[in-house]
């Protein structure tokens, strides 16, 4: 059931809300343990985020959510073409301000990223307060799905309980993910145009999850909708936060072998290493090498070695120097919006 507020009334959405809900059977009389659906959903409604970037064609909507998980302003949401704008991200507050939002970092294997606006004394999720969830657990779900919420419109909210928990690596032949861990499976509708990014929390109003983008079946074309828990998510966003690369190895004293790979080796010309961080961009591709034979092309940016991330040039050096010139080498490049996986197969 979708539960929105029509501007311009005074913020009434979570009486509508609850009194909708308990016509349906859902909700509860409040008490001094249980407080009402309508003062949960008023808790959660400032810590929901707008995002509008890049879009806007069809089928491609410049829109999206997210929720805050700083009192200064860092936005969890997640990883998709939106975020790629030319000039800046939008953020707009439950209060209707407007924030131009800078992306901190991202994570494609999880498909999350970390936002940031200039901002100070927000309300904001606790990490250190998310919960996890079991089948039968109810939830609420809270997003700007189909951009409903424009201004200081209240996000849209989705009453439900949790169908299963579930690898999401299970559905890979029919769905269409990078991330393969588990997943909240809902039995509501939550993953609509806009609402990835979106929170998912307990009947509490801690978050438990983060709304996943649309995926749909190969098969049958049904829509799955789906979570991904804050617990999965806990280690990127802290790196993120802190602008650290994320863990690549938990031995850093691992073995590297007498003869390891290079790019030079494999085929790859990078771009030329003149900042402390440069990019890992493909700049040529030396003839009949494994990396054109693997189908890499230039201006391919490439994201992670053997699925360990690789933010920098000097970091895919070191990452191939844990890996035997004998071996294959898996990578995963992004091309414009896509993410493609590639095997470079030595000679």
């Amino acid at each position: 059931m979708l539960i929105k507020r029509q501007q311009p009334l005074p913020r009434v959405h979570a009486l509508v809300a609850c009194a909708l809900l308990a016509a349906a059977g859902w909700a509860r009389p409040a008490t001094a343990q249980s407080p009402s659906l309508a003062d949960v959903i008023e808790t959660i409604q400032p810590k929901i985020v707008k995002i509008y970037g890049s879009g806007g064609l069809h089928g491609l909507e410049a829109y999206q959510s997210g929720v805050l998980i700083s009192a200064d302003g860092h936005v969890l949401t997640a990883w998709s073409y939106v975020l790629d704008a030319e000039e800046y991200i939008t953020a707009v507050l439950d209060d209707g301000a407007r924030y131009g939002a800078t992306l901190v970092n991202h994570d494609p294997r999880l498909d999350v990223a970390i936002l940031k606006i200039e901002a100070t004394n927000l309300p904001c999720f606790n990490l250190d307060e998310a919960v996890s969830l079991q089948p039968g657990d109810r939830v609420l779900a809270l997003s700007n799905l189909f951009g409903i919420a424009v201004g200081d419109e209240a996000a849209s909210a989705l009453y439900g309980t949790v169908a299963a928990v579930s690898p999401l690596t299970a559905r890979r032949g029919a769905f269409t993910s990078l991330y393969s861990g588990p997943v909240y499976v809902l039995d509501v509708p939550t993953n609509n145009p806009g609402a990835a990014g979106g929170a998912v929390t307990d009947r509490q109003g801690r978050l438990a999850g983060l709304i996943g983008k649309e995926l749909r079946h190969a098969l049958d074309n049904t829509w799955l909708n789906f979570a991904i828990p804050i617990a999965e998510l806990r280690s990127s966003i802290e790196a993120m936060r802190a602008g650290r690369q994320l863990p690549r190895r938990a031995d850093a004293t691992a073995r590297k072998p007498a003869t390891a790979h290079t790019p030079a080796a494999l085929g790859l010309v990078l771009v030329p290493d003149v900042l402390p961080k440069t990019p890992p961009f493909v700049d040529q591709l030396r003839a009949d090498s494994p990396a054109q034979s693997a189908g890499l092309q230039p201006d391919d940016l490439i994201l992670f070695v053997n699925d360990r991330m690789v933010s920098s040039c000097k970091e895919l050096v070191e990452e191939l120097s844990f890996i035997d010139h004998i071996d294959a080498v898996r990578l995963t490049v992004q091309r414009g919006s896509e993410l493609i996986d590639v095997e470079l197969k030595p000679r």
